[in-house]
């Protein structure tokens, strides 16, 4: 479970850097480059952004999925809490003079 949590994290940082870097008129990182003619200019550069992008939102969408389909293990906790409490002697109440 550990390790989907970090995997979720991780793809949440790399999805946050990938639409930060897309800017919604065209620019953002592929505004960079200037050349149209350039091997990975600015159309594939958009490209391979909106395609990673929607990679890594799939792969969370799945990883969270996963998490939530595994059932945790029972700590020790949780089986205290679960367990009911003993009895124990009271004292009998009294009153002050």
């Amino acid at each position: 479970m550990v390790a989907i949590s970090i995997l979720i994290l991780i793809v949440c940082f790399l999805l946050a850097l990938v639409v930060l870097a897309q800017n919604p008129k065209g620019g953002g990182l592929a505004a960079g480059f200037t050349g149209a003619q350039q091997i990975g200019g600015v159309q594939r550069t958009a490209d391979f952004l909106e395609k990673s992008s929607w990679t890594l939102a799939v792969a969370l969408m799945v990883l969270c999925l996963i998490a939530s389909s595994i059932k945790p293990e029972a700590s020790d906790l949780a089986s205290e809490l679960d367990a009911p409490a003993p009895l124990s002697p009271r004292a009998p109440w009294t009153r002050a003079p």
